[in-house]
Protein backbone atom coordinates (compact mmCIF):
# COMPACT_ATOMS: atom_id res chain seq x y z
CA UNK A 1 0.00 0.00 0.00
CA UNK A 2 0.93 3.61 -0.31
CA UNK A 3 2.13 6.28 2.23
CA UNK A 4 0.21 8.79 0.72
CA UNK A 5 -3.31 9.36 1.52
CA UNK A 6 -4.11 11.43 -0.91
CA UNK A 7 -3.91 9.01 -3.71
CA UNK A 8 -6.98 8.00 -5.28
CA UNK A 9 -6.41 4.82 -6.79
CA UNK A 10 -7.80 1.99 -5.17
CA UNK A 11 -6.15 -1.41 -6.09
CA UNK A 12 -8.52 -3.73 -5.28
CA UNK A 13 -11.11 -1.90 -8.44
CA UNK A 14 -8.81 -2.68 -10.56
CA UNK A 15 -10.59 -5.14 -13.65
CA UNK A 16 -8.60 -6.70 -16.07
CA UNK A 17 -9.63 -5.80 -19.66
CA UNK A 18 -11.04 -9.01 -21.47
CA UNK A 19 -12.15 -8.07 -25.45
CA UNK A 20 -15.09 -8.51 -26.05
CA UNK A 21 -16.39 -11.17 -28.13
CA UNK A 22 -20.12 -9.79 -28.73
CA UNK A 23 -21.76 -6.95 -28.25
CA UNK A 24 -25.22 -5.90 -27.61
CA UNK A 25 -26.78 -3.17 -28.90
CA UNK A 26 -30.15 -0.69 -27.78
CA UNK A 27 -32.54 -3.45 -28.84
CA UNK A 28 -30.17 -6.05 -27.33
CA UNK A 29 -29.48 -8.27 -30.33
CA UNK A 30 -25.93 -9.52 -30.17
CA UNK A 31 -23.59 -8.86 -33.15
CA UNK A 32 -20.57 -10.58 -33.43
CA UNK A 33 -17.44 -8.40 -33.24
CA UNK A 34 -14.91 -8.96 -35.99
CA UNK A 35 -11.68 -10.55 -34.30
CA UNK A 36 -9.27 -9.24 -37.07
CA UNK A 37 -8.44 -6.99 -39.80
CA UNK A 38 -8.66 -8.54 -43.01
CA UNK A 39 -7.21 -6.36 -45.07
CA UNK A 40 -3.72 -7.55 -45.24
CA UNK A 41 -5.32 -11.42 -46.88
CA UNK A 42 -7.18 -9.55 -49.30
CA UNK A 43 -5.11 -7.20 -50.67
CA UNK A 44 -2.43 -10.41 -50.50
CA UNK A 45 -4.89 -12.43 -52.90
CA UNK A 46 -5.33 -9.68 -54.96
CA UNK A 47 -1.22 -8.86 -55.65
CA UNK A 48 -1.42 -12.59 -56.79
CA UNK A 49 -4.41 -12.26 -59.02
CA UNK A 50 -2.87 -8.73 -60.69
CA UNK A 51 0.30 -10.71 -60.67
CA UNK A 52 -1.14 -13.30 -63.07
CA UNK A 53 -2.70 -11.48 -65.14
CA UNK A 54 0.47 -9.23 -65.52
CA UNK A 55 2.55 -12.43 -66.36
CA UNK A 56 -0.15 -13.87 -68.25
CA UNK A 57 -2.15 -11.16 -70.40
CA UNK A 58 1.25 -8.71 -70.53
CA UNK A 59 -0.41 -5.76 -69.14
CA UNK A 60 1.88 -3.63 -67.51
CA UNK A 61 -0.32 -1.94 -65.01
CA UNK A 62 -1.19 -4.92 -63.59
CA UNK A 63 2.30 -5.91 -62.45
CA UNK A 64 2.66 -2.44 -60.58
CA UNK A 65 -0.37 -2.66 -59.13
CA UNK A 66 0.01 -6.13 -57.35
CA UNK A 67 3.23 -4.01 -56.03
CA UNK A 68 1.19 -2.20 -54.73
CA UNK A 69 -1.14 -4.82 -52.99
CA UNK A 70 1.82 -7.05 -51.81
CA UNK A 71 3.26 -3.18 -50.23
CA UNK A 72 -0.23 -3.16 -48.53
CA UNK A 73 0.22 -6.62 -47.07
CA UNK A 74 3.56 -6.64 -46.05
CA UNK A 75 2.32 -3.15 -44.30
CA UNK A 76 -0.47 -4.63 -42.46
CA UNK A 77 0.47 -7.94 -41.31
CA UNK A 78 0.92 -8.91 -37.78
CA UNK A 79 3.83 -10.02 -36.57
CA UNK A 80 2.30 -13.48 -35.74
CA UNK A 81 1.05 -14.04 -39.48
CA UNK A 82 3.15 -16.50 -41.69
CA UNK A 83 5.35 -14.83 -43.98
CA UNK A 84 6.28 -17.31 -46.43
CA UNK A 85 2.80 -16.72 -47.63
CA UNK A 86 3.28 -12.81 -48.07
CA UNK A 87 6.97 -12.78 -49.45
CA UNK A 88 6.10 -15.39 -52.10
CA UNK A 89 3.17 -13.29 -52.97
CA UNK A 90 5.61 -9.84 -53.09
CA UNK A 91 8.40 -12.17 -55.17
CA UNK A 92 5.77 -13.18 -57.54
CA UNK A 93 4.71 -9.75 -58.29
CA UNK A 94 8.11 -8.21 -58.43
CA UNK A 95 8.84 -11.14 -61.14
CA UNK A 96 5.73 -9.75 -62.65
CA UNK A 97 7.25 -6.64 -63.26
CA UNK A 98 10.40 -7.98 -64.49
CA UNK A 99 8.91 -10.46 -67.06
CA UNK A 100 6.98 -7.49 -68.46
CA UNK A 101 9.39 -5.07 -68.98
CA UNK A 102 11.96 -7.74 -70.25
CA UNK A 103 9.31 -8.92 -72.99
CA UNK A 104 8.65 -5.18 -74.21
CA UNK A 105 10.92 -2.44 -72.89
CA UNK A 106 9.08 -0.08 -74.06
CA UNK A 107 7.54 2.65 -71.33
CA UNK A 108 4.33 2.04 -69.86
CA UNK A 109 1.49 3.75 -71.88
CA UNK A 110 -1.03 5.32 -69.66
CA UNK A 111 -4.25 3.22 -69.97
CA UNK A 112 -6.46 5.96 -70.19
CA UNK A 113 -4.27 7.63 -73.38
CA UNK A 114 -5.16 6.53 -76.29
Amino acid sequence: MSNNINDPRRPDRIQRYVAPTAVVNASGERKDVPGEDLTPDYMNVLGMIFSMCALMLRIKWCSWVAVFCSCVSFANTKYTDDTKQIMSSFMLSISAVVMSYLQNPSPMPLPFSS
